[in-house]
């Protein structure tokens, strides 16, 4: 048991042993309060929640070392947490002490942040701080977490966050315009839902052409420009067997005579012979294409050496530029012109919207590679408008039934 004695000081002083044995004391302006907080101590030991009252006065700095020494992530997840823990977490709470870090200092960074940073960023940030505390928590140096409870702003959907391209659009506007050597990764990855990972990771021997399917068996990882290769995929649905539609397989052939490596070799490559990154696929390739086929702004020749660049600004408003060569208007329009159209296989934020709403969610499930129902509703279907119109005819057929009643 401890015990409460008072110093020359005026102040009393609480002693007890922790669960090592060792002495521990803490001094306090009256002997009601060191009373209560030996009582407090006491509890906590009779319950397997003792916390070293020093233990917390560790900077932030310092044990986040250890935080991220144990972790076990995906090399690009491991990359990303680094960049935010470097250039957000660390420069506001790298030198506090952890048990001076409270809710409302957590709650009041999360809202300043969020005025100069997307709801997106905001919440990587937090989820790393709350990491870095929970296993505070855990290791004992804390006996609560200051962020359970902070408020995080909504990640709320723009009008541009819906904008899909339909199966028409794709194969007759944007395929014909994407260059010939890129032509056949939009295609496999338009035409299949691949992962940008799962195509460029792609190599001809996972590719049956008779058979028209690929066996998803590595996925490429790009970090910081250069990219890898992983023998295995993202999850473990996402080793699978996915069918390939009669124009990916009429694409691939066509690019396997102009640009195959052997039966070995990466399916594709860059024009230097080297892996496609995805940075360079999406500003070179894919947004120009998108802006040549009308689908993302446009370019209009309107004489001798004079293109009109069309495109919405972020409020929606059109706004015109005249370029004296074509290739210089796409380059600006595809530059400035806002996110949201196309698929996210190459580059942006969703895939074309024809899934075949027909069939089973479980069996598009497994060839998507998802290992979660609600994330193909979720990716992969879409309104149509004959799902509007039976739900249109369906309320105008009870609007009559309940005019006969009234009658």
């Amino acid at each position: 048991m401890g015990f409460v004695r008072k110093t020359t000081a005026g102040t009393f002083r609480a002693s007890w042993r922790d669960p090592s044995g060792a002495q521990r004391s803490k001094s306090f302006p009256t002997k009601r309060e060191a009373s209560h907080f030996l009582a407090e101590v006491e509890s906590a030991k009779n319950h397997g929640l003792y916390v070293d009252p020093r233990a917390g006065r560790v900077r932030l700095s310092d044990y986040a070392a250890t935080w991220v020494a144990g972790r076990a992530s995906a090399t690009t997840t491991t990359v990303r947490t680094d960049s935010v823990l470097r250039t957000h977490v660390l420069p506001r709470w790298g030198s506090v002490p952890l048990d001076k870090i409270d809710h409302s200092s957590v709650q009041r960074w999360v809202s300043e942040l969020n005025t100069t940073r997307s709801p997106a960023t905001v919440r990587k940030c937090f989820h790393v701080l709350a990491g870095i505390m929970r296993l505070a928590v855990r290791d004992r140096l804390l006996a609560f977490n200051p962020c359970e409870g902070v408020q995080l702003p909504a990640i709320r959907r723009s009008d541009t966050d819906e904008r899909t391209i339909s199966r028409e659009a794709f194969l007759s506007q944007l395929l014909p315009v994407i260059p010939e050597r890129h032509r056949a990764l939009a295609a496999l990855a338009g035409g299949t839902g691949l992962r940008w990972g799962e195509c460029v990771g792609l190599r001809w021997d996972a590719v049956d052409l008779d058979a028209e399917e690929v066996h998803v068996v590595r996925v490429a990882v790009e970090v910081a420009g250069a990219v890898t290769t992983k023998p295995f995929p993202k999850s473990r649905a996402g080793r699978r067997v996915v069918p390939l539609p009669p124009f990916v397989v009429t694409s691939l052939r066509d690019h396997r005579r102009v640009y195959g490596q052997g039966d070995a070799g990466e399916v594709f490559t860059s024009q230097a012979g080297g892996p496609v990154r995805r940075t360079l696929f999406r500003v070179r390739v894919w947004r120009p294409s998108l802006v040549r086929a009308g689908l993302l702004g446009k370019a209009i020749q309107e004489g001798e050496n004079v293109y009109q660049g069309v495109r919405q600004d972020d409020a929606g408003r059109e706004q015109t530029e005249t370029f004296e060569t074509e290739a210089a208007a796409v380059k600006e329009v595809s530059r400035r012109a806002p996110e949201g159209c196309g698929s996210s296989t190459c580059g942006t934020r969703t895939r074309p919207g024809w899934c075949p709403t027909a069939l089973p969610v479980n069996d598009v499930q497994r060839v998507m590679g998802r290992e979660q129902a609600t994330t193909t509703l979720n990716l992969y279907t879409h309104d149509s408008g004959s799902a509007r119109t039976r739900l249109f005819d369906a309320f105008a057929a009870s609007a009559r039934r309940r005019a006969r009643v009234r009658t």
